[in-house]
Order: structure tokens, then sequence, then C-alpha cells
């Protein structure tokens, strides 16, 4: 997997894949430009402490999650 620092720019972010264990609220556009790269980064807002990581479908699993 390779993901971009900053829109236009060249450097290439280390990935970690981890195990979750703590569910995180974030805000994310959904705007991606021609390359099919997202053109704004994804914003953290809080802990989601009142849920477990397996309780939240995966990503792309249910359609419904997506809508906010």
């Amino acid at each position: 997997m390779r993901f971009g620092s900053a829109w236009g720019s060249r450097d290439v972010l280390d990935v970690t894949l981890v195990c979750p264990e703590l569910v995180a609220e974030i805000s994310a556009d959904t705007a991606v430009d021609h390359g099919g790269i997202y053109r704004h980064p994804v914003r953290f807002k809080r802990l989601r402490l009142d849920l477990a990581a397996r309780e939240v479908p995966r990503f792309g699993a249910d359609p419904d999650t997506a809508a906010g």
C-alpha cells in the first residue's frame, strides 16, 4: 500500500498495518482527483469508547454506513 503525504506531494508515507482495538470517529471528504487519489485528508473527531472494533462493519461491507 502507498499513501501520499499531501496533495501534489511525491513523498510516500510508511504504512504499518495493525489489529484495531479502538474505534475513532472521523470526518472525510469523498472528493477524488483524476488519478484516484483522495483530495482532502481525513480528520480525527473523537474516540468512540461506546463501540468495540468488532461492532463496526468493515469498510465497504455496508453501503448504509457511509451515509453518516
